[in-house]
């Protein structure tokens, strides 16, 4: 399911500790998604941005920036940054993906078309490197340049990945450790960067949210053959009618007899899909134990996660941070 906000979840208690700074950055990114000249920019922006996402990866850097003792104003230019770039790659995934829902709406390219996404994803990618320029750190800049350009890399890498049977568990973790945990691991990153902490507590926060992204993104790609369309965003079965190779599928191919292989083949690499083939798919990984298997190793990043954080100084949003670790693989409980 997804992340719970009600009661004392951890999702809810980072909310509310970074809640006024959170409102700063939410009044900045609908000043800097305005557009005099395209209004298109703002309807098309205001439509993903409006849906309620969880907003997380901003509240990370707001997150880190506080624990480390930071009292300027950066971090909300940074938070807005991190929000802008995640917001342009939805916007190209749902073009590349040729997807129709989006945190349980009609995606952007859906309404409008594909055109106004990816050139509306370019001008928000334009918006947060004027951002990050504003803080005048060549380090922050050095750090979410290269997280855009990483990511970048993960999503094309995918692309040659995503329908191939000989794609390996090395591989996927590349990919999605270029697509979703770079921008986490810089999130947390620019934070403490921002806030001068030492190298080590940087390097841990670094640490911390490369896991925490590689256990996001394992527990969504489990999610798609367990969750629940209203409470994951879109609809259950969409990667497997995509027909992208994530862990769970991987791991079932490496096992396949000869007939789950030709089963594999028709339906990934081919893409001939009849009714039925998604229950034979979760029949296929149940019986492998795959999906089990794929929730352990989230849980293992997750740990890891938690652990990266025992460098960094003791704060209460510190113990959130390693509550929100555990929180985002209890989605699949």
């Amino acid at each position: 399911m997804g992340l719970d906000l009600s009661g004392n979840a951890p999702h809810r208690r980072l909310q509310e500790s970074v809640a006024a700074d959170m409102l700063r950055v939410d009044g900045l990114i609908r000043e800097r998604m305005a557009s005099e000249h395209a209004p298109r920019i703002p309807e098309v922006t205001a439509h993903l941005v409006d849906a309620g996402g969880k907003r997380l990866r901003p509240m990370l850097t707001l997150a880190a920036a506080r624990l480390c003792g930071y009292e300027g104003e950066h971090h909300i230019r940074l938070a807005a940054t991190v929000e802008f770039i995640h917001t342009a790659t939805l916007l190209h995934d749902d073009v590349v993906d040729e997807s129709e829902r989006r945190r349980g709406r009609p995606t952007a390219n859906l309404l409008w078309d594909n055109k106004s996404s990816v050139l509306v994803g370019d001008y928000l990618f334009s918006r947060s490197f004027q951002l990050m320029v504003e803080t005048g750190s060549l380090h922050v800049l050095d750090i979410l340049a290269n997280a855009a350009a990483t990511i970048a890399e993960g999503e094309v890498l995918q692309l040659t990945a995503a329908r191939n049977l000989a794609t390996d568990e090395d591989v996927y973790l590349r990919v999605i450790r270029g697509k979703t945990a770079a921008l986490f691991a810089a999130a947390t990153e620019v934070g403490g960067v921002i806030a001068g902490a030492r190298q080590g507590v940087v390097r841990g926060l670094r640490h911390y949210g490369d896991a925490l992204g590689i256990s996001f993104q394992i527990v969504d790609d489990l999610l798609d053959y367990g969750g629940v369309s209203q409470t994951i965003g879109k609809n259950v079965g969409d990667d497997f009618r995509e027909r992208k190779l994530t862990l769970p599928v991987i791991k079932a191919v490496h096992r396949a007899d000869k007939k789950e292989r030709a089963f594999w083949e028709r339906v990934i690499e081919r893409g001939e899909q009849h009714d039925g083939d998604l229950e034979e798919a979760l029949e296929i990984l149940n019986r492998h134990g795959t999906l089990e298997e794929t929730r352990t190793e989230a849980l293992n990043w997750a740990d890891r996660a938690r652990a990266a954080l025992g460098d960094v100084p003791a704060h209460a949003l510190r113990d959130i941070l390693a509550d929100i670790a555990d929180y985002v693989v209890a989605r699949v409980n």
